[in-house]
C-alpha cells in the first residue's frame, strides 16, 4: 500500500497546480495598470503614498516574520542571518499586495500620518495578530481604509468629489441626473472623474479583473454573485427613483466607487473567502446586498470595504463542517435560489415603503 504524505498548510488552499507565489505575483500584474494610471493622473502624491503603503506593510510582516521565526547560531547576528535565510518571496509579494490595494483605496491627498495608521492598523490587526498569511479573517487592506475612514472622517469629506458622493449617502436625492452636468459615463470608464486613486478607471480595472480570472488566480463565482444581486437590487431602485433614466441609474451605480475595484481584487482574496465553490456563491450574495444596502440607504460615501469585512466575519460560518460541502447539490440550489429570491422581494417592498413613506 501507498504511503501517503500529509502536509498541514494554512490558506488560501489551491486546488490546482499553482503556488500561493504566483497567485499574488498575477494580482500584482493585475493591479499594474490601475497602479500606472493613478501615478499618471494625480502624479507624485499617488507615487509616494503607494510607496509609503507598500512599505509599511512590508516591514510589519519582516518584523513579525523575523520576531516569530526560530533559527540556529551562536550568536545574535548569525541567528538572524538564518532567519533571513527563510524569509521568502511569499513574505514579500503578501504584504506587497496588501499594502498595493490599501493605497489604491486613498485618495491622493491624504495626509501621510492617516495613510501609515491605516496601513499600520491593516497589517498588525487585520493580519499579523491572527498570525500572518492564511490566519487572517480580515482584509488587510479593507479593515486598514475602514479604520482611517471611522478614526479621521473629517480628512474624506469632499475627496471623493461629486460622482462618489453622489453613490453613496444621497442617491435618493436629485444629485443622480445632476451628476451628468459635469461627467459622463464614458468619463467614468476612462478615469476622468474624481475618485480613490485606484477606483475610477473602470476599463482597467475590468482589465485585471479578467487577468486574475483567465489565469484562475481569483474566482469569478463571488464576482458573479456580488454582480447579480448588486445589478437587480439596483435595477428595483431605479424603477423607483429614476424610472426615465433606468439604464443610466444602474451603469452609474456600476461604474462609480470603489465597487468594481473590490469587485476584482478584494472580494476574491482566497485567505478570507470561503473555501467551498458554493460558499462562495453565498459570500458574494452578501457582499452585493450589504453594498447596496449602504449605497441606498446609508450613511457613508462608499460601502465595499464595510460590506467585504461583514462578509469576512461571515466565512466561518459558510465554512462550518455541518453544512459545507464542495460539491452543487439540490440543497445549494434550492438555498441560494430562495435566498436571492427573499432579498429581491425585501428589496422592492422595502423601496416601495420608503419613497412612499417620503
Amino acid at each position: 500500500m501507498q504511503k501517503v504524505n500529509i502536509v498541514p498548510r494554512t490558506s488560501p488552499y489551491v486546488r490546482k497546480e499553482t503556488s500561493t507565489k504566483r497567485m499574488m505575483v498575477d494580482v500584482l500584474i493585475a493591479l499594474t495598470p490601475v497602479t500606472f494610471f493613478s501615478v499618471y493622473k494625480y502624479g507624485m502624491d499617488a507615487l509616494t503614498r503607494i510607496l509609503v503603503s507598500l512599505l509599511v506593510f512590508i516591514l510589519v510582516e519582516a518584523v513579525y516574520f523575523l520576531s516569530v521565526t526560530k533559527a540556529e547560531g551562536d550568536h545574535f547576528s548569525e541567528r538572524l542571518s538564518n532567519k533571513f535565510k527563510k524569509y521568502s518571496i511569499n513574505n514579500l509579494t503578501a504584504p506587497a499586495v496588501s499594502g498595493l490595494i490599501y493605497a489604491m483605496l486613498l485618495p491622493d491627498q491624504l495626509p501621510f500620518y492617516a495613510v501609515i495608521m491605516g496601513a499600520l492598523f491593516g497589517s498588525l490587526v487585520g493580519k499579523m495578530i491572527f498570525g500572518g498569511l492564511g490566519f487572517n479573517i480580515f482584509n488587510p487592506a479593507a479593515l486598514g481604509r475602514v479604520f482611517i475612514a471611522i478614526s479621521f472622517t473629517t480628512l474624506f469629506q469632499g475627496s471623493y468629489g461629486a460622482v462618489d458622493a453622489a453613490a453613496g449617502a444621497t442617491p435618493l436625492s436629485t444629485q443622480f441626473p445632476n451628476v451628468f452636468n459635469s461627467y459622463s459615463l464614458i468619463d467614468m470608464l476612462t478615469g476622468n472623474i474624481p475618485g480613490a486613486m485606484g477606483e475610477i478607471n473602470s476599463i482597467l480595472i475590468l482589465m485585471g479583473m479578467a487577468y486574475l480570472i483567465i489565469r484562475k488566480s481569483a474566482d469569478f463565482r463571488p464576482i458573479l454573485s456580488a454582480s447579480l444581486i448588486f445589478v437587480v437590487l439596483t435595477t428595483i431602485a431605479g424603477y423607483f427613483l429614476q424610472p426615465n433614466h433606468l439604464v443610466e441609474f444602474v451603469l452609474y451605480h456600476l461604474l462609480s466607487g470603489g465597487l468594481l475595484f473590490g469587485l476584482a481584487f478584494m472580494v476574491t482574496d482566497p485567505a478570507t473567502s470561503p473555501v467551498s465553490r458554493p460558499g462562495r456563491w453565498y459570500f458574494g450574495l452578501i457582499i452585493g446586498t450589504v453594498i447596496f444596502a449602504i449605497r441606498i440607504f446609508g450613511n457613508l460615501p462608499e460601502g465595499v470595504a464595510f460590506a467585504l469585512l461583514f462578509a469576512n466575519m461571515l466565512t466561518p460560518v459558510i465554512d462550518y463542517p455541518l453544512w459545507s460541502t464542495n460539491k452543487f447539490k439540490t440543497r445549494f440550489f434550492v438555498t441560494y435560489g430562495v435566498s436571492f429570491a427573499l432579498i429581491t422581494l425585501f428589496g422592492f417592498l422595502l423601496l416601495g415603503g420608503y419613497i412612499a413613506w417620503n
